[in-house]
């Protein structure tokens, strides 16, 4: 900073300023400049790069999640065949949670201090005991769009770069989880991949077209997850009124952001480059007719309150006939067709199918 303020002092000389050269870096620590310059580049690294970046893969995501709609799907709890949903509602919760936690990034703070070595605004007073130098500070400050921390010590907290630089982190956590679902989603051929013209592909395997999209998304995001992680666990600490430790840690913001950004550019290319295989949903559904057992007890429950059934422990009925193997439709059908319970009851679950055992799911991808 020192060399900064030489470098100035020498500009003013050159351009006849010489007889306001003493006020260069007036009463000012060298946090005074950095914490204003660190609120200003991040603000506009998060708000005019980041956020848009976040923005794009959002509404690709609102994009798919609508188109998908009705596209049923079996989910998979545990890995295992469970009740089933519609891709275009799996593909909405996360852009749900994205731009929940993308507001909360939209409103996050950029504070700095103007308050001299030790935030006490000293040397001020020393110079001018009369001027209202909290409100000089306050004033210049938040006039560059900045927040003001009154109170500080010779640095300015970092409290507000912990805060967002975590909230970051969650987004790229959510991220890192679309990632991971969508290249499940392509193995097990939800999704087919778009093959991109001179893509040179698998080394050894001409067939192969690699989600590497996805994969270099995961990449990125673990590895600004780990910096981030480092500089709000450094950052939120300073030894007594001033240390070193931020200076060194706070050069790697750029790079932390960096590695965000080609994940968030990979992942929107990504899912411009995949295409839903509605057979091999639907075909996924047809031969895992047993997740129905779920409605069926449901349904029974229902019609005992009702006093339309005497069924007992309709649970350990349906436990029984589907836990640990597959049923088909034909046989489902049988078994309802000789429960105890009412007759719309019983017809609405003899028409139930996986494909449509979706409950409101295409509303809410909508």
């Amino acid at each position: 900073m020192k060399a900064i303020e030489y470098l100035v002092r020498d500009r003013l000389s050159a351009l006849g300023l010489d007889g306001i050269a003493e006020l260069t870096h007036f009463a000012c620590t060298s946090e005074d400049i950095n914490s204003v310059s660190y609120a200003l580049t991040v603000k506009r690294a998060v708000e005019n790069v980041w956020l848009p970046a976040l923005d794009s893969v959002i509404a690709k995501l609102r994009e798919l999640s609508v188109e998908h709609a009705d596209a049923a799907m079996l989910s998979r709890t545990h890995g295992q065949p469970a009740t089933p949903s519609t891709m275009g509602k799996e593909i909405a919760v996360f852009a749900w949670r994205l731009e929940r936690v993308r507001a909360q990034i939209a409103a996050s703070d950029y504070l700095a201090k103007f308050s001299g070595a030790t935030g006490t605004w000293s040397a001020h007073l020393a110079a001018d005991p009369d001027a209202d130098w909290p409100t000089i500070a306050r004033e210049y400050v938040e006039g560059l769009g900045l927040g003001f921390n009154i109170l500080t010590t010779q640095i300015e907290s970092h409290d507000w770069q912990v805060e967002l630089y975590d909230r970051v982190r969650h987004a790229g956590g959510i991220l890192h989880n679309l990632a991971t679902d969508i290249w499940t989603y392509i193995s097990l051929g939800y999704f087919a991949q778009i093959p991109v013209a001179g893509a040179t592909g698998s080394s050894t395997m001409p067939h192969k077209i690699n989600p590497i999209r996805f994969e270099n998304a995961e990449a990125n995001l673990e590895l600004s997850a780990a910096l981030l992680g480092s500089l709000s666990q450094t950052l939120v600490t300073s030894r007594l009124q001033r240390d070193l430790t931020d200076s060194t840690t706070q050069r790697n913001i750029g790079v932390a952001f960096g590695h965000s950004l080609l994940a968030l550019d990979n992942l929107r290319r990504g899912l411009n480059e995949i295409s839903l295989s509605r057979d091999v949903l639907l075909a996924d559904l047809d031969v895992n007719w047993e997740v129905l057992a779920e409605a069926i007890q449901t349904v029974i429950r229902a019609e005992v309150v009702a006093g339309r059934s005497t069924i007992s422990d309709p649970y350990a009925l349906l436990k029984e006939l589907t836990r640990g193997h597959r049923v088909g439709g034909p046989e489902l059908a049988a078994f309802v067709e000789g429960l105890e319970i009412g007759d719309a009851a019983k017809q609405r679950l003899i028409a139930l199918t996986p494909a449509t055992y979706i409950g409101i799911a295409e509303r809410l991808a909508k």
